[in-house]
């Protein structure tokens, strides 16, 4: 969508950001009545915290098969922050952050293991290191994925990607706007660094390019239903990555890792 991302009330005068709030209600008064006043900028994000500590406490017992009730609660937390979560802020492109990444991963993982019919001790370690860290961030190494569980990585790699795909392809519909595309008083919706005698238009064709590749690697990762190797789901993750930093700044090198990640997938 697109929004005025500086606000002011009309009740007392308060100016705030709406990327930080995601209100139009004002944060002094409580009123409703306020205006944009800037101009729109695309934005998917919204202003979202991640917090799983009461689910540690409860979980931080568990052995084998985890209690019901507990499982529900952490899924519709993790799947409400995911829901809210976007790649397009106030007209910048955003990175697929580890944060995004660990609570895809970790509602993927507590699918798995409560399918597991014995867990074992690395299968549930696995689940809850990942509990531990994924609303700071931290993400376990690629060789810490107990094999009975890649399918978590592999089905988190892949929706990830594809969510992160989604915004990209408006961004790159909005740049192509922003770089003379559209009419030509429109004013520009999202922006990205332009170094001296860049030609930012010339980023958008090989990126539509790459995201066709994304697109049709993550419609194979879904038909396996995950099960692939984790160095696999993060290299498509790495290659997603490549392809924003690419976007953002037109480093050919970033481009190229984009390119290379793929490959070596379809080797």
């Amino acid at each position: 969508m697109k929004v005025r991302g500086e606000r002011e009330c009309r009740e007392c005068g308060r100016r705030w950001s709406y990327y930080e709030t995601g209100s139009v209600e004002c944060p002094d008064c409580e009123s409703f009545r306020s205006v944009g006043v800037d101009d729109r900028t695309a934005h998917t994000d919204a202003p979202v915290s991640l917090d799983l500590s009461a689910h540690r406490a409860r979980f931080g017992e568990a052995t084998g098969t985890l209690p019901a009730e507990g499982v529900d609660e952490l899924k519709s937390d993790l799947r409400a922050y995911v829901r809210k979560r976007g790649f397009i802020r106030g007209g910048e492109l955003l990175p697929l952050d580890t944060t995004y990444l660990a609570a895809r991963e970790l509602l993927e993982a507590v699918d798995c293991y409560d399918r597991l019919r014995d867990p074992t001790d690395p299968d549930r370690e696995y689940l809850l290191d990942l509990l531990s860290g994924a609303d700071e961030g931290t993400r376990l190494p690629t060789e810490a994925v107990p094999d009975r569980l890649r399918e978590a990585r592999g089905m988190a790699a892949a929706r990830a990607v594809d969510e992160y795909r989604s915004d990209l392809l408006a961004f790159l519909d909005e740049l192509a706007g922003a770089s003379g595309v559209g009419s030509e008083d429109e004013t520009p919706t999202v922006s990205v660094s332009a170094g001296d005698g860049d030609d930012v238009e010339a980023r958008i064709e090989p990126a539509r390019a790459v995201l066709n590749r994304l697109r049709d690697r993550v419609k194979r990762v879904e038909a396996l239903n995950g099960d692939i190797p984790a160095a696999d789901a993060d290299a498509l993750v790495d290659a997603a990555n490549a392809l924003g930093e690419w976007v953002r700044t037109g480093d050919d090198v970033a481009l190229e890792r984009a390119r290379e990640r793929l490959t070596q997938q379809d080797a």
